[in-house]
């Protein structure tokens, strides 16, 4: 599957300073992970955040979250955004912080 290049550059742009992060192919997308651990990505031109369980339905109160369920069963802790959820870089920048958060709560692989 084809993923949001644009879109992933903007995320790698926010990473940039961050030691620990690398990229991976995964759900069809393209994965940013955080210390070894997946922390967002981009699904076709959809923004992937993973924000862990307590995080979850503060998440997807959020305007244009949903939960991500690629699997057909959502998967707890995981909300896709939509592409007005990221259209500005504030926007974006807040997901990802979020994602970083819950990445650095998890002990490093």
């Amino acid at each position: 599957m084809a993923y949001d290049e644009r879109l992933a550059d903007r995320i790698r742009k926010l990473l940039a300073k961050r030691k620990g992060v690398s990229e991976k192919k995964m759900f069809g997308g393209l994965a940013f992970m955080f210390r070894g651990h997946m922390c967002c990505g981009v699904v076709k031109e959809t923004l992937m955040v993973r924000l862990g369980p307590e995080q979850y339905a503060k998440a997807l109160a959020a305007p244009h979250a949903r939960p991500m369920d690629f699997t057909g069963r959502p998967l707890k802790g995981f909300v896709y955004v939509d592409p007005a959820g990221f259209k500005t870089d504030a926007a974006l920048r807040q997901w990802i912080k979020r994602a970083i958060n819950f990445a650095v709560s998890l002990p490093a692989k």
